[in-house]
């Protein structure tokens, strides 16, 4: 395999510069956001530059190529998730968290009736790891529908315990909603017997691709998985755009949750009805030079191969940790093997609060994450205040590994072991 993070590093213009008094910039932060390649900063400011309109709306050559930009983009995404009803299952927002939302309002708004309607009585299920996004949503929907909420809990070694499976999917259970990797464990979730289960009830299940779809091939079909979520900004694409897959029928029967503009096929003054899908889920002017910059982000990572960036990843993961377990007074809160595992890795040394962890990294030039990555309940579960995060993408390779065990240690030293 032929994949050189080196080279690839010269694609990302950041790169290029230096932080804390000239030292090279390692950033090992990419499961917070991705760095950008100069060709997706070049298609938004293009956008801008040479097709600025708005789309679907105007009858001149500008909004006619905007739109066509804008639906090209639809298309790719269909494309990069093998999505079986193609574009038109492919909705764009302005982030994951607002697709997650989206589902949840859309939900709350459901008529009796309809087949997404919830009641008190009714079940939805989540998972102790949840990033906030794909668990407050739910909470709220309980709470303005009387339906209960109740998860997967988590193990020691930061796997979900799915040994109670039949008795937490229960017959009343609607929406089992889960992260398909943790942003904070790294752990990759098994989803093919939580999918069965849940499908056996007539429950839909909502997957959480914000730590996959950048890292892995993920196909929605393969999968089985009912709606399914992503972010750009994490995915090598710009920010402000977010995606939200669904199946067809399912995404026909959804009652929208924004109104105005775009979404409407006809209004009187005492009515509406809906456009299709997925106008119908798009009110407003959409984030158009955004998702043209997420269509050329899923194209770079299309030529790199997701299965060549899964491998590349995979590799690292299993280099930094090995790396790490020479440290004595380190402790990898998750998986510390590198079994469905992801290249998030959360860790703890010693006395030292991660903070300062954190600040002493960045002062040698290593980007990480601290605190508790939006998943409170999750760091109680695994009983930590917080912890620091680096996560890997394609642009890192052993080198900045080593820089930042280098820094771990020199941190540890810094702070004399406490």
């Amino acid at each position: 395999m032929s994949f050189s993070a080196s080279q690839i590093r010269k694609d990302f213009p950041i790169f290029e510069r230096t932080v804390r008094g000239g030292k090279r910039l390692v950033y090992l932060d990419s499961g917070a956001t991705s760095q950008k390649p100069i060709s997706v900063i070049d298609a938004e400011s293009d956008f801008y530059k040479l097709h600025n309109a708005a789309v679907h709306r105007g009858a001149h050559q500008l909004a006619e190529e905007a739109t066509d930009a804008y639906e090209g983009a639809r298309q790719i995404v269909a494309d990069f998730l093998g999505a079986p009803g193609g574009a038109d299952e492919i909705i764009f927002t302005k982030s994951a968290t607002e697709s997650l939302n989206l589902l949840a309002y859309a939900m709350g708004n459901a008529p009796i009736g309809n087949r997404f309607a919830l009641k008190n009585g009714d079940r939805i299920v989540v998972t102790e790891m949840e990033h906030h996004a794909n668990l407050v949503p739910w909470q709220q929907l309980c709470a303005r529908t009387g339906a209960d909420l109740a998860w997967f809990g988590v193990t020691d070694d930061g796997r979900l315990d799915l040994s109670n499976i039949n008795e937490v999917i229960t017959p009343n259970t609607k929406v089992v909603s889960l992260t398909h990797q943790s942003n904070v464990l790294g752990t990759i979730n098994p989803l093919s017997e939580i999918t069965t289960r849940a499908h056996e009830v007539g429950a839909i299940v909502v997957l959480d691709a914000c730590q996959s779809v950048p890292h892995m091939a993920v196909n929605v079909e393969t999968l089985g998985v009912d709606f399914l979520a992503f972010s750009g900004h994490k995915t090598l694409g710009p920010t402000g755009v977010g995606i939200l897959w669904g199946r067809k029928d399912l995404l026909d029967e959804l009652p929208p949750f924004l109104y105005g503009g775009s979404m409407v096929q006809s209004v009187d003054m005492t009515g509406a009805t809906w456009a299709a899908v997925p106008q119908k889920f798009e009110a407003g002017v959409p984030n158009m030079a955004q998702a043209v910059g997420l269509g050329v982000a899923l194209k770079y990572l299309t030529q790199l191969g997701m299965d060549n960036v899964s491998a590349h990843e995979h590799a690292l993961t299993g280099y930094l940790l090995e790396k790490m377990s020479l440290i004595s007074d380190l402790t990898v809160v998750g998986p510390t093997n590198n079994l469905s595992r992801g290249s998030a890795i959360s860790f703890t040394l010693g006395n030292i609060h991660p903070h300062d962890v954190g600040q002493y990294l960045d002062s040698q030039g290593v980007a990480v994450r601290t605190g508790h990555h939006c998943a409170w309940p999750l760091a109680k579960r695994m009983q930590v205040p917080a912890t620091t995060r680096a996560s890997l993408y394609v642009y890192n390779d052993e080198s900045d590994c080593d820089v930042l065990i280098d820094a771990i240690q020199g941190a540890s030293k810094y702070f004399g072991g406490r």
